[in-house]
């Protein structure tokens, strides 16, 4: 093993076991030439070997304990060899873009030398997108709009109304359901021939079931689609069947995505009766009288509000002082970020389990409009990371241990347990320095923050309209700065940012 180095280009950590040249190409990207030890190669040819001497019988051995040599033998070192690489290319390419310190962004294009024989190394080459180095201009001191925080009466008297809303009484009703009214029903659910279609465009009726006593509101749409509309004019005692389609997120697996229809009884009618706002209703809520909840809920609704400001003063700030940098993100990156972006996204909906193709049929869109849309987001994003990644290097940026023990300490105490223990479970899964990189960026962005000079919404807006198209050559009065200057991005590739520039 090496010593440390610079993981990612922005903190230290220890090199890992492969031997990585790294060399630039346009368009920042770049070519990793990748050598794995001998001993590695052993390595992970030994431990899959053991892993298929497992589930392997031979005369004369116990079941699961085939000698390494012996399962070569059965096998060909060749086929087990094979199966070893292909489960340590991941770690290998995690290892290489480690050792090169750089940022990867898209997906790889790998390429694959012959398998080595005994006692040699192996070797690969990736071609990968990488974050481009940021040339920064001003990033401390940078002036940024702040509004002041303020709460409205209107903002105020809907937290009343919400808070009415949640101490209401429901009151049976002798007439028909309409909007806004509850209705008490059992229903059983009937596979319907107009069911949804499904992936591939096959449709998926719902399987049998059946509810007692569910509370509907109509008109609040939180029921499956068509239930509410079903119920409109249904007195107590009726029966009726309504067409329902439940989302693709529902609850039950065997009912998402699909058609169904619903035999339903209605048992009762209910109204909700809003109470009035007066004396007892500011007893009920905890309060001595209406002025005292009314004072209470502006004081929350303006910590609220002063943590909104604080954020967007932040973001603003980091805007501006990228906006005073030079990136070069070409389209090819910035569409490998939406990508990325993309497929993070759908990570997070299979979690809730949506399919890739639930939600498109849901949004009614093409995946491809859904990357464009995503693509000048995926833009800034990109010139923002590579800014704090440049400000991290320039400041020295570093956090311990320590610090970083002390960021986790308040997600450490949402789960119970000490900072060290968070801090010890994210090195056992390797993801140490990248909390330790994320932590450093946003200690980056404290920087920014702490410097920038907020001035007024009116004066920034007035700055702008300063500005005219004459002054684009990049000279102001007495040969300040303008905003067409600070702004304009080079049109060539950005070189690749590696700790070694200064």
């Amino acid at each position: 093993m090496g010593g440390p180095h610079q993981g990612h280009g922005i903190v230290a950590s220890v090199a890992p076991a492969v031997k990585t040249t790294a060399q630039e190409l346009a368009d920042s990207r770049v070519r990793l030439e990748v050598e794995v030890p001998p001993a590695e190669v052993k390595s992970r040819l030994d431990r899959k070997a053991r892993a298929l001497g497992r589930e392997l019988r031979m005369p004369g051995f116990r079941r699961g304990k085939l000698p390494v040599p012996v399962v070569l033998q059965r096998l060909s070192r060749e086929a087990v060899l094979e199966q070893a690489v292909r489960d340590s290319l991941s770690s290998w390419y995690a290892s290489a873009i480690e050792t090169a310190e750089v940022v990867p962004v898209g997906d790889p294009k790998l390429e694959l030398s012959e398998l080595p024989a005994e006692g040699d190394p192996l070797r690969l080459s990736i071609e990968i997108g990488v974050l481009p180095k940021a040339q920064l201009g001003a990033y401390r001191g940078v002036e940024v709009a702040r509004r002041e925080p303020a709460v409205g009466e209107d903002q105020i008297s809907e937290q009343v109304e919400a808070m009415r809303d949640r101490l209401a009484r429901l009151h049976t009703a002798e007439r028909p359901a309409q909007e806004g009214d509850f209705v008490v029903i059992d229903y059983v659910v009937r596979p319907s021939g107009d069911a949804a279609p499904g992936e591939g465009g096959q449709t998926s009726p719902a399987p049998a079931g059946e509810g007692r006593d569910q509370l509907v509101e109509i008109g609040a749409g939180r029921a499956v689609d068509g239930l509410e509309r079903g119920l409109v004019g249904a007195s107590a005692g009726d029966q009726r069947t309504v067409q329902v389609s439940f989302p693709p997120d529902h609850a039950d697996e065997q009912l998402a995505g699909r058609a169904a229809a619903l035999d339903v009884t209605v048992k009762e009618v209910k109204f909700k009766e809003l109470p009035a706002v007066d004396e007892d209703f500011a007893i009920d809520a905890g309060y001595d009288s209406i002025e005292e909840l009314r004072g209470d809920l502006s004081r929350r609704l303006l910590e609220v509000d002063e943590e909104r400001v604080e954020g967007e003063f932040r973001q603003a700030a980091l805007d501006a002082v990228v906006k005073e940098a030079r990136v070069a993100v070409t389209p090819e990156l910035a569409s490998a970020r939406a990508k990325e972006m993309w497929e993070r996204m759908l990570h997070g909906l299979a979690h809730r389990g949506i399919s890739r193709e639930a939600y498109l049929r849901v949004a009614g869109r093409q995946e491809s409009e859904i990357l464009a849309e995503l693509e000048p987001e995926a833009e800034q994003a990109l010139r923002r990371e590579a800014v704090l990644t440049a400000i991290v290097e320039a400041e020295a940026i570093n956090p311990g241990d320590e610090e970083l023990a002390q960021a986790l300490a308040p997600a450490a105490e949402e789960q119970g347990v000490e900072a060290e223990r968070v801090l010890a479970d994210l090195r056992s899964a390797g993801r140490l320095e990248e909390a330790r990189e994320d932590l450093a960026a946003r200690r980056a962005l404290d920087l920014i923050a702490a410097e920038a000079r907020p001035i007024s919404v009116s004066r920034a807006q007035a700055k702008e309209r300063l500005w005219t198209p004459d002054q684009a050559s990049g000279e102001g009065p007495a040969g300040e700065r303008t905003p067409a200057s600070a702004g304009v991005q080079p049109s060539g590739p950005g070189g690749l940012w590696t700790p070694s520039d200064q």
